[in-house]
Parts: C-alpha cells; structure tokens; sequence
C-alpha cells in the first residue's frame, strides 16, 4: 500500500505543475506522512520548495530542468534505447501492456514511457507496475543522479521512487551505467554515447 502512495504522489509530483498538481500538496504530504514517513521525508525538499517559491518560478524551473535539458529527461526508455527504431516497438509494447491492465493513454499527450505514466501505471497495477520499473531502474537511477548533481529538489521525489524497488541504489553514474550493462542485452543502447540530439522534446499537456 505504501508503494502504491509513493507511486501516485511522485506520478502528481513529476507532472507539470499546473493548479491541480499545486493544490494536491498538502493532501500528498498526509498521505506520506501517514503512510510512508521515510519517503515523505525524501518528498520533504520538494514540498518545501512549492510552499516558499513564486507559481511562475516553480513552472519555469520544472520547464528548465524536464524539457529543455535531455539530462533529466522523464521518458524511460529514452535511456535504454535513444532514438532508435527499437524505441517505436518499445513504446508500442508499452501501450499494450497498459491496455490489457486496463489504463488508457488517450488524452494524455504523452508517450507511454513518461515516468508520471508510468507511476500512474504502478499505482493502477501495483504488480506490472513495479515489474516496469524495476526494468527500467538504470533509467530511474540516472534521472536521480543527474537531478542530484543538478541539486534539484525533485531529486528525492525520483529516490523515493527507486527505494520502493529491491535492492540498492547505485552510488554514482558509472555504477548505474554498470547496472544497465547487466540487464538484458539491447540494440543500439542510448546510455552509450549520451548524444542529446537524440531525445525529441516532447510538449507536456497543460502547459
């Protein structure tokens, strides 16, 4: 149930933050306080910063930190696999997986990889949702070190995420490049070269 709270308020806590995503604040840090304190307090630094920043500045920063640099980006599979034709029949996968657990995308705006998505996914369906992440964890854990190094306040929100999956967290960068290594071999791999033309920016609904 816990993984379940920490899901939903990272999936509100990544989006962009527009009226509803702001309003929800006080109602995400009761739910984390009640049901998972360790991660409310990795939320803490987030939340903070909501109460004490100006509305524009919030929805700048989070416009400079998620869509104009590719080093944060949210879309998982951006990571795994660049801009490859791989990546189209990952994204197809993805879609169907969400529809046979009953999750429709329309709407959205998004792609099916874009981690508020994919959380909201968790949350639908705790079972397939955490086996996602788990699959893209080396995903996960570089978007956390880069908004670490970055000194982002959203950085404990993606460490709240990754504490919900067995196992460590790597320490730094080369450790989760290590990660990715291990896991099951892919074609033209994104993590190789870091090129940042390859991740398209993609418009956020509401915006």
């Amino acid at each position: 149930m816990s993984s379940q709270v920490i899901h939903q308020a990272a999936s509100l806590c990544l989006s962009y933050p527009d009226d509803t995503v702001l309003g929800s604040a006080t109602l995400i840090e009761k739910a984390l306080r009640e049901t998972a304190p360790r991660a409310a307090a990795s939320f803490a630094p987030l939340m903070d910063w909501w109460a004490i920043t100006p509305v524009s500045d919030v929805r700048a920063v989070y416009v400079d930190t998620f869509d104009m640099s590719r080093r944060h980006a949210l879309y998982l599979s951006y990571w795994t696999d660049g801009d490859t034709r791989r990546r189209g029949a990952v994204l197809a996968d993805l879609k169907a997986r969400y529809r046979e657990a009953g999750l429709e995308l329309d709407g959205t705006g998004e792609l099916p990889d874009y981690l508020p998505l994919v959380l909201e996914f968790a949350r639908h369906a705790p079972r397939e949702g955490a086996a996602l992440l788990q699959e893209y964890r080396p995903s996960l854990e570089l978007i956390r070190i880069a908004l670490s190094e970055r000194g982002s306040p959203y950085a404990g929100v993606v460490a709240a995420v990754c504490a919900t999956l067995p196992g460590r967290s790597p320490a730094d960068r080369q450790q989760a490049m290590a990660m990715a290594a291990a896991g099951p071999p892919r074609e033209s791999v994104g993590l190789d070269a870091y090129d940042p033309r390859l991740l398209p920016l993609h418009p956020v609904g509401g915006r």
